[in-house]
């Protein structure tokens, strides 16, 4: 990927990280196709946004947004996807349903009303 490239990817990752006012990261690197399909329809249907991103890209959005999110760098590891949201507790409630017949996503970590929750232990307290 060409420089020029990534620095589109990480400008539209910030802008998209300060307009959100909740981002959640989770892992779904092992969902198959179709389970990747159904969750990424769950997700238009809740006005949930979901991006597959690198971590360094996204560690990079981070370090240039609005947002003080620094706890969430140590998540960034294996594979990333970030769902952008509007209501704070929708993608945790996507999560926890979604996981009633699947192992993924696991949550990684979030950013919710300025407060950074990290792990999958938090997706209860999320989902309230």
């Amino acid at each position: 990927m060409k420089k020029s490239e990534k620095n589109d990817i990480i400008g539209s990752l910030t802008e998209q990280i300060n307009l959100s006012t909740h981002f959640y990261l989770t892992d779904i690197a092992t969902l198959n196709a179709a389970r990747t399909s159904n969750l990424r329809r769950l997700c238009d249907k809740q006005q949930v946004k979901l991006v597959v991103v690198k971590n360094t890209l996204l560690r990079l959005a981070l370090e240039a947004s609005n947002k003080e999110a620094k706890e969430l760098y140590d998540v960034l590891s294996g594979n990333t996807s970030v769902m952008f949201c509007e209501d704070a507790n929708v993608p945790a409630k996507l999560i926890k349903d979604f996981k009633k017949k699947n192992k993924l996503p696991i949550l990684k970590g979030a950013y919710v009303q300025e407060s950074v929750y990290i792990g999958e232990d938090q997706l209860d307290v999320l989902v309230t």
